[in-house]
């Protein structure tokens, strides 16, 4: 019975990100970045480009990106350990990738609609002309593009940890499901890194405002504060799942600050103490299981620049010194397409997994003991290997 379950669940999950990622229009984005002749290397982020400016003089981010080039691209979270500490690919890899790409693009059709539409469109342009296309992962620090170690009580949580991605977890009741399984929230800042699907990102100005909309769980409200003021943030007892952000302005640089995450985590029977992993596993080659606690001492420090007229660098620095034992730094590119449409996510409408998963996991155990079912394999094992590869690394990890 669980087979089936778990089966038909992983199955349809498949079918849907494989149907929301295939296609992907992506416009040429050139930005000012260069691959340096010495691969290791990270150069500084370049603000040769100057933004045009709002009325209200604000240099001008508003516009719709998308990330979606990057799990596009297999440029994954963590560096496959065959990189060692290069940050960018050889001329030899980066040809493959560009082939990748052709491939895609020749694969694009607008004949039917909907589950029917496969391929990119133009996403061979990016790889060529964009320099980010050619990075070896999206975490820049440490060097070596591996995350910190956990410290020895967050590693105790992590591994006792509870989701829907655990395998050999049975359900008992909802705090066996992490924020994600119920539809409230990615985590922060998971949020911000690429996923299977949806991956817009919005960002709106307004005097004193920047607010970034997420095409997927989750918006934020960033208040900007003026040269010498310094940011309050909330009292340390009030928390949020996108946390109490305040930005401000450095140059041509828009740096947010975000403190006071939901803390907590997955091993906890109090779901009101649950928080959400600053990892999702729906991003490319990330921890397992979405278990990674966040205690209240957890900061994002993010610098948001744009590289060209349609190219927006995204760097995001994170510490947790009660979870991990050092900082560790994620850059992203955005890419500027105003014509990317966002649709409503209506993940809890008529969402009653939650509930029939409890129900199948308790009915199996009662058939267990009465003698009338067997234990059988556990649908979610796969969760528990690395299944995200980068296919132009020089060898699988």
């Amino acid at each position: 019975m669980r087979k089936g379950r778990l089966t038909l669940r992983f199955t349809t999950a498949a079918a849907a990100i494989a149907a929301a990622a295939t296609f992907l229009t992506v416009p040429v984005a050139t930005s000012a970045e260069e691959v340096p002749a010495d691969l290791t290397v990270l150069p500084p982020t370049s603000t040769e480009y100057t933004p045009p400016k709002t009325s209200w003089g604000d240099y001008d981010f508003s516009a719709t990106y998308q990330i979606e080039n990057l799990p596009s691209n297999r440029i994954l979270f963590v560096r496959p350990k065959s990189y060692g500490n290069r940050v960018w690919v050889t001329d030899e890899e980066w040809k493959k990738r560009i082939a990748n790409a052709e491939r895609s693009d020749a694969g694009f059709s607008n004949e039917g609609q909907g589950l029917n539409v496969g391929g990119t469109k133009g996403f061979a342009d990016w790889v060529k002309t964009n320099a980010f296309a050619r990075r070896t992962s999206m975490l820049v620090s440490p060097s070596d593009g591996q995350l910190p170690a956990l410290t020895p009580q967050a590693d105790a949580l992590y591994k006792a940890g509870r989701s829907g991605w655990v395998p050999d977890q049975e359900f008992d009741w909802v705090d066996d499901f992490d924020s994600w399984d119920r539809c409230v929230s990615r985590g922060f800042p998971a949020s911000m890194f690429p996923f299977r699907y949806n991956n817009g990102i919005r960002l709106w100005q307004a005097p004193g405002f920047a607010v970034i909309q997420l095409e997927m769980l989750g918006n934020r409200v960033v208040p900007i504060v003026k040269p010498g003021e310094k940011p309050a943030h909330w009292p340390g007892q009030v928390e949020a799942w996108m946390g109490n952000s305040i930005g401000h302005w450095e140059g041509k640089t828009l740096v947010i600050e975000t403190t006071n995450i939901v803390s907590g985590d997955s091993a906890t029977h109090d779901v009101a103490k649950r928080a959400a992993s600053p990892l999702n596993m729906a991003t490319q080659n990330v921890p397992p299981f979405n278990t990674i606690p966040m205690s209240s001492e957890a900061k994002t420090v993010e610098r948001l620049t744009m590289m060209g007229p349609s190219s927006l660098r995204y760097e995001v620095t994170y510490s947790d010194p009660e979870v991990f034992t050092a900082p560790w730094t994620a850059q992203l590119e955005w890419t500027r397409d105003d014509s990317y449409e966002f649709f409503e996510y209506a993940c809890h409408e008529g969402d009653v997994q939650v509930r029939n998963y409890i129900t199948a996991s308790r009915a199996h155990r009662e058939q267990i003991k009465a003698g009338t079912s067997t234990a059988e394999p556990d649908g979610r094992a796969t969760f528990a290997k690395q299944f995200d590869f980068d296919p132009v690394a020089p060898a699988r990890d």
